[in-house]
């Protein structure tokens, strides 16, 4: 029996046509194939209701997402807001498809999603890259700073938008404003959009002790994820924006031309209740997580050696651990923690992440930490200096557009033989997924020895042709 325990339905439509669905049972002459019958694949599909023909007709006359997705807009203080049931992968190439036409130059973040430069791949984008600047102290990534984009807007006077991720995927917070505010003086006139991709940010600006979210700093598009930082099913993202700098039309027609015409409403539903959900209860929900997240940095941080990410530049929902000055290695630790239950977001041999969101419990914090301390004291070694990883360190070198790298014809060579050649293919260690490698960039002794590195390190390798690393794709030369 389908439920609605907070009793969210009454500001979440959505919500209440996917309820009222289940509720009337009827007997649809539509797709999905599986009719709804549980005796077939099991309760694998159930939940599963379409957008049209279940949570709407197949005209979409009740208008449910039309209205959840202005409900969503008005949250988060934006003109505009569309769902999507593709993530933030989705709503990443829809806005790159918005914002120039084929050749045109964007500033982007070399911090960003595999899924943004793909997109720029789609679109024809050329990207000037800004390298995040690094706190020395834990060796992690702190954002791109203002300076570095106003010295490559200077270089590229001709860059269409300003690109962005924030929060990091380690939770550190850079100053989203004074971004806009570059991007906005470029060129005088209304200047250009400044985009965020804040995958890790959803639930931001919905707590005092919490950023503001970036719509709210300024940002002219925002693409975050509704299944990472809320309660919502997987693939579920948003789509926001506000004002004219990112033409309206183009964005509609990126996020049509780049979206499934077959939508889960389960997904959709799901967005709509983590939008009522915020905005009624999310400040107490997000408080006691805030609290629990703080007496858990309390009582790691009296571990001999081990650093807790803290301070002013950091997400305080974010548990994130370095492990190097207790000589414990993080996989070993990953494994432990496995093997008890806790499965963490992410882990190499220096650092943890543990994702926390509104829906952990005080008590569920304090059973991660006893089984993190228990664990570092059973791996305990020699420690280790602070080394950041090396993909923040590479300095990318153009070598033809992405786009005509993609579509370039390609071979397989040898890795010890690819020096100098142009890449194919995006190779990322993950964690932490950041790109060592793009589609048209020259590959350099450091983005070799980096991606070594960090397979050393315990990082899969990942979305590379040979995860082994053994050779690489190139551009052939003709």
């Amino acid at each position: 029996m389908a439920t609605d325990p907070r009793g969210l339905r009454g500001d979440a439509p959505l919500l209440d046509a996917w309820l009222r669905f289940l509720e009337e049972a009827p007997t649809p002459f539509t797709i999905p194939g599986h009719k709804h019958r549980l005796d077939l694949v099991g309760d694998v599909v159930a939940g599963d209701v379409p957008l049209y023909a279940g949570l709407d007709t197949m005209g979409l006359a009740r208008g449910v997402l039309a209205e959840a997705e202005a409900r969503a807009a008005r949250a988060w203080g934006a003109d505009r807001a569309r769902f999507s049931v593709g993530g933030s992968t989705h709503g990443n190439q829809a806005v790159a498809l918005a914002l120039g036409r084929p050749g045109d130059r964007v500033v982007v973040a070399r911090t960003l999603h595999r899924s943004m430069l793909l997109g720029l791949v789609l679109a024809g984008l050329e990207p000037v890259w800004v390298r995040p600047r690094v706190d020395p102290a834990h060796g992690l990534p702190v954002g791109v700073h203002p300076d570095d984009v106003a010295a490559a807007l200077a270089a590229a006077p001709d860059a269409v938008a300003v690109v962005v991720g924030e929060p990091s995927y380690v939770g550190t917070v850079g100053d989203v404003g004074a971004l806009a505010a570059v991007a906005h003086a470029h060129g005088g006139g209304r200047g250009i959009p400044l985009v965020v991709d804040a995958a890790w940010g959803a639930h931001l600006g919905f707590h005092p002790a919490l950023p503001p979210h970036a719509i709210a700093l300024g940002a002219d598009a925002v693409v975050t994820s509704a299944h990472k930082m809320l309660p919502a099913v997987s693939q579920a993202a948003l789509v926001l924006a506000r004002g004219d700098r990112v033409d309206p039309a183009r964005l509609e027609a990126g996020v049509e031309a780049t979206a499934t015409t077959s939508p889960h409403g389960g997904i959709l539903a799901s967005i709509d209740a983590a939008r009522a959900l915020l905005e009624r209860d999310g400040e107490t929900l997000l408080g006691e997580v805030i609290e629990a997240v703080a007496a858990a940095r309390r009582r790691l941080a009296a571990v001999e050696g081990l650093t807790v990410l803290d301070g002013a530049g950091v997400d305080p929902t974010r548990l994130v651990l370095l492990l190097a000055g207790t000589g414990a290695d993080g996989t070993a630790v990953e494994a432990d923690l496995v093997a008890a239950g806790m499965p963490v977001e992410m882990a190499d041999r220096d650092t943890l992440v543990a994702l926390v969101t509104l829906a952990d419990r005080d008590a569920d914090l304090r059973a991660l930490t006893e089984h993190v301390v228990a664990s570092v004291e059973r791996h305990r070694g020699r420690p280790r200096p602070t080394a950041g990883a090396g993909v923040w360190a590479v300095a990318p070198v153009a070598g033809m557009p992405p786009r005509a790298a993609f579509f370039a014809p390609r071979e397989r060579v040898a890795i010890q033989d690819a020096v100098g050649r142009v890449s194919a293919e995006l190779v990322a260690p993950y964690p932490p997924g950041i790109p060592v490698l793009a589609p048209g960039e020259r590959i350099t002794a450091a983005a070799l020895e980096a991606l070594a590195a960090a397979r050393a390190a315990g990082s899969r390798i990942a979305y590379a042709a040979d995860p082994l690393l053994a050779h690489l794709d190139v551009v052939a030369e003709v």
